[in-house]
């Protein structure tokens, strides 16, 4: 990221400039800054703060206007108070924060994502232009994708490639994690505990919003409240 000079250490032939000198001016992005080491946090914060940075090998200083832009699948509030991230570089980052909500609460944006990379996949691969049935449309509105975009875009090509037509069809749709379920239903348990492990999962698929748990369950948020006392006293 700081760039280096010829001969700073071995290996280092020609000099190197670093990100933030390339992004002199601009825009650097840095993505998940939550899985940064904490030496370099160190030393991301003092270039951040005195807006400035020395290449290794030299005693040149450079100055620096970059704008930074981070990015984290992290809670960094939580990050800070497990000591693996450092407190003063989280609020030198905290600027105007964007929450982008998972792909599981995004309703019918899941169906424009999915035709764009439908879209892109038979341009790519010249192949005849299709579309989503109901069908398969209902499908994918009704799954969590725990993988997100990324689970979304191989999801839809693996389809387009299984399809043996125009429109993509819900058996053209396969999700991995359907595995997982499967197991879940083979576990021998009450009707109770089945109720317990389903508003546990809900939860934990919205986030602990039990508000939103009980209208997806149907239920008032009240039964939830009860639930989840009473799967505390029983240990589950």
């Amino acid at each position: 990221m700081f760039g280096h000079e010829k001969g700073a250490f071995t290996g280092a032939l020609q000099r190197r400039i670093g990100k933030f000198e390339e992004a002199e001016g601009g825009t650097l992005f840095l993505d998940e800054i939550g899985e940064m080491d904490i030496s370099l946090q160190a030393k991301l914060l003092r270039v951040l703060q005195e807006k400035e940075l020395t290449r290794i090998g030299s005693n040149q200083v450079q100055k620096l206007d970059v704008r930074i832009v981070v990015a984290t699948h992290r809670n960094l509030q939580d990050e800070v108070r497990a000591k693996s991230f450092r407190e003063d570089l989280y609020y030198r980052l905290l600027g105007l924060p964007i929450h982008l909500p998972p792909l599981r609460e995004r309703g019918q944006d899941i169906i424009l994502i999915s035709k764009h990379f439908l879209d892109q996949f038979a341009r790519e691969n010249q192949m005849p232009k299709m579309k989503i049935g109901d069908d398969a449309q209902k499908k994918l509105l009704g799954y969590s994708f725990p993988g997100n975009v990324r689970e979304l875009k191989a999801i839809i090509e693996l389809a387009a490639v299984l399809s043996n037509g125009s429109e993509l069809k819900a058996e053209d749709i396969s999700f991995n994690s359907q595995i997982h379920a499967d197991n879940f239903m083979q576990k021998e348990m009450t009707l109770e505990q089945y109720t317990y492990h389903i508003i546990r999962s809900y939860l934990k698929k919205y986030d602990d919003n039990v508000l939103e748990v009980a209208r997806r369950l149907d239920i008032g948020k009240s039964s939830i409240y009860r639930y989840l006392k009473e799967m505390e006293q029983a240990g589950i």
